[in-house]
């Protein structure tokens, strides 16, 4: 695992365009989001420990903030040949298991990566209701804690999501987010060769 920061796109960038499948089936687009409070981009994959250390607190703050009209779409954009655990089969397992209300989607040629820039696992960016980016930066302050090569816990440090939350407070509420942000941090994107 080569732990990597995120690249912190420029503020106010538009949102690149993806049509994508998702693991239900069906395809999804960035502009079936138009109109929503916010938007909520997230590089994530099925086997990161980063992702799996938020994956429950991603999960509940997602229903909570789409509630609010904010929308959530998950991008796998890791080589799943060289990563079987990302393969786009597993990932429905993976919606299901931690009850991801929100699309989660397969860039399998790694283009909509390259477009936003993103780096690392997770990797969240949060567009406006233009679809202009006001935030991009860390879920919470907490990190898995490694028990041994290839094992980690979230038990010492459970996450919270509080600086995206913070973050979403901020733009339902019609205002923009601090721009004194903090990159996500976890493991790189599992690049094609």
């Amino acid at each position: 695992m080569s732990l990597t920061q995120s690249t912190m796109m420029a503020l106010n960038s538009p949102a690149p365009a993806f049509h994508l499948p998702e693991a239900d089936g069906g395809h999804v687009s960035l502009d079936q989001f138009a109109g929503k409070k916010a938007l909520v981009v997230l590089f994530i994959c099925n086997h990161c420990p980063y992702v799996v250390h938020i994956a429950p607190a991603l999960a509940a703050l997602a229903k909570k903030y789409q509630e609010q009209g904010v929308a959530f779409v998950a991008i796998n954009s890791n080589d799943a040949d060289t990563y079987p655990d990302d393969s786009f089969d597993k990932m429905a397992i993976e919606k299901q298991k931690y009850g991801y209300t929100f699309d989660y989607v397969f860039d399998e040629d790694q283009s909509v990566a390259k477009a936003y820039n993103a780096a690392c696992t997770p990797d969240i960016y949060v567009f406006d209701d233009n679809q202009k980016l006001v935030y991009r930066g860390q879920f919470d302050d907490t990190r898995p804690t490694r028990i041994s090569s290839g094992n980690y816990s979230s038990g010492e440090q459970p996450a919270s999501g509080a600086d995206l939350a913070k973050a979403l407070d901020v733009i339902v509420s019609g205002e923009r987010p601090n721009e004194d942000q903090i990159p996500s941090m976890g493991c790189n994107i599992k690049w094609k060769s």
